[in-house]
């Protein structure tokens, strides 16, 4: 049987579930069923609700058993509930699926079904994606992606609290694909650290859309307070390694009892404070935070734009060992022709005669007397073509002098200076509206001065990103506040709608609103000329509409830019 990875596959998230069905003890699981979730609470231990109607056992399959005659199920992860969970291989594409399975009649068997068709629809690439949702021979299964390069928030946790640039990106992503989700009629409710994933691009995904609440039979009064809460929950364990509630789940200690819910800051010391701030704001259900009297937020929108709002938590500086001490040679130290001391210097050496000094020879000092005349013969020359010129000069002040003028009546002396070019210090990808992160390794190739390689943006299913986000862009740093006249973009694949924002603050704005919007245009090589010359520390180039691309989705691709004063 090939190795097991239970950490980049949705297999049902069953951390917080006791087995409800007379096999379940002697059944295999996924690794991570705790007991401290018991039925009838959510994870977050917010208003979820559990069914109680009786279930019949799981579907009793076996490794090798086909699904369609094309899902090969390869081994059973957990067996729960009614349902189980397999690892299995798509081979008619022959890549690795996960599969849940149960029966035709279970009680909860259309609303997996209802449940795993509408989280397909949504196409959120930010979620573990349903593939195929399927009633047949008395079965009922779904099927979703299985990611072996991910990781889940739990094992993450186990190693230590997160860096506050990587909480910060877990708060902004999975808020922002809860919003998205909401927006499209579609609730978790089983947002816990196992249905968290951080692929090896440290992007964030969540499994289980719908499906994992469908499966245990969770319902919620207020699906968007459940959701929210479950992220601030998420982002207070990030934070702390610690879970907000009194009983210990997920791996994770509770809180100590008969404190109520303290502030992360409270909990470990160096915790960021506005993260801190975030996570009592998500948490609380009854007014503002003692800290600040900020307004609780209550739904995942208002989430994602309260950590839009505050200032971005920049990734910490890379740490450089310092290189190791300069190793003078023997002859560097001067110990060159010396006796070592000790004991050994007692025996006799022959003595070496030093060399004698350099250009102390007949030759030498010839060359240094033809030299020195050298030096002397051209500084006599030198001595005589100055003077010249100042003779020279002399006589040009008395000529009457002319000026040429222009057609239009001026000088030439009028005519504006040619523009100069304005040096690109340093260029990142800006996405504050996305997962904050757009191919940061490849933006240096849009100022290195060669054609031929290009920063392209993330694959969309339309060319306005899918209707996930109105832009994404590059922000290019000049090292001060510098006069700009135009900025040239030369783009590789094709027509793109692009607009030229800039401002003078001394740090990159959050939001793509906080610059001011100069110019814009499209095409494959966009002039984008504001209509005065304006002073900028940072310009923006924030691409609008995408071109279709070889593989099949929307992407840009900036090539080069080039700015003048």
């Amino acid at each position: 049987m090939a190795e097991r990875s239970t950490a980049a596959v949705d297999v049902a998230d069953n951390s917080g579930d006791e087995p409800l069905t007379a096999k379940a003890d002697e059944a295999t699981t996924d690794g991570t069923a705790d007991t401290q979730d018991t039925a009838g609470t959510s994870p977050g231990g917010t208003d979820g609700h559990r069914s109680s109607d009786a279930v019949p056992a799981a579907p009793d399959l076996h490794s090798g058993h086909k699904l369609a005659g094309r899902y090969r199920l390869e081994e059973c992860v957990t067996r729960l509930d009614g349902f189980s969970s397999w690892r299995a291989v798509d081979e008619k594409l022959r890549r690795a699926v996960g599969v849940h399975l149960l029966t035709a009649d279970h009680p909860r068997a259309r609303s997996v079904l209802a449940a795993a068709r509408s989280s397909a629809l949504l196409g959120d690439p930010r979620f573990v994606q349903v593939l195929d949702a399927v009633e047949e021979n008395d079965l009922v299964y779904v099927v979703h992606e299985w990611l072996p390069d991910a990781t889940e928030l739990t094992t993450l946790l186990a190693a230590g609290p997160l860096e506050a640039h990587d909480a910060y990106q877990l708060v902004s992503q999975v808020s922002q694909a809860m919003a998205a989700a909401h927006r499209e009629g579609l609730a978790h409710l089983r947002l816990t650290p196992g249905a968290v994933l951080r692929s090896s691009t440290g992007q964030y995904r969540i499994r289980g859309l719908a499906v994992n609440a469908a499966l245990r039979g969770i319902t919620a009064e207020q699906p968007l307070r459940t959701d929210t809460e479950a992220v601030g929950a998420l982002l207070y364990a990030a934070l702390t390694r610690r879970w907000p509630y009194e009983n210990d789940a997920y791996g994770l200690v509770g809180l100590p009892k008969d404190l109520g819910l303290i502030p992360p800051d409270q909990v470990r010391a160096g915790v960021h404070r506005g993260l801190s701030e975030l996570a009592m704001r998500a948490l609380a259900n009854d007014g503002a935070t003692a800290s600040r009297q900020e307004q609780p937020c209550t739904t995942p929108d208002e989430l994602a734009k309260a950590v839009a709002a505050m200032p971005r938590v920049l990734p910490p500086e890379p740490v450089f060992a310092p290189p190791p001490e300069y190793q003078r040679t023997t002859y560097q130290q001067g110990t060159y022709g010396r006796h070592p001391a000790g004991p050994a210097a007692a025996v006799t050496q022959p003595v070496v005669q030093a060399p004698p000094p350099p250009l102390q020879s007949r030759t030498g000092k010839a060359l240094k007397w033809a030299v020195s005349a050298l030096l002397i013969a051209a500084l006599g020359l030198g001595s005589w073509q100055l003077a010249e010129t100042v003779l020279d000069r002399g006589k040009d002040t008395t000529e009457p002098s002319t000026t040429q003028t222009t057609e239009d009546g001026g000088s030439d002396d009028n005519n504006a200076a040619e523009p100069q070019p304005v040096t690109i210090v340093h260029a990142q990808d800006y996405d504050p509206l996305g997962d904050g992160a757009e191919k940061p390794d490849s933006t240096k190739n849009v100022h290195d001065g060669d054609p031929g390689s290009y920063w392209r943006t993330d694959g969309y299913a339309t060319a306005d990103f899918g209707r996930l986000k109105t832009g994404v862009g590059v922000v290019l740093d000049l090292g001060k506040v510098q006069q700009v006249g135009n900025v040239e973009v030369s783009f590789a694949g094709g027509s793109t709608s692009v607009e030229l924002r800039a401002t003078e603050s001394a740090s990159i704005p959050s939001a793509p609103d906080s610059f001011t919007t100069l110019a814009q245009g499209s095409g494959t090589k966009v002039s984008l000329k504001p209509d005065k010359p304006v002073r900028a520390r940072y310009l923006l180039v924030w691409l609008t509409e995408l071109p279709f691309g070889d593989d099949g989705r929307y992407r840009g691709k900036v090539s080069d830019i080039r700015i003048t004063d």
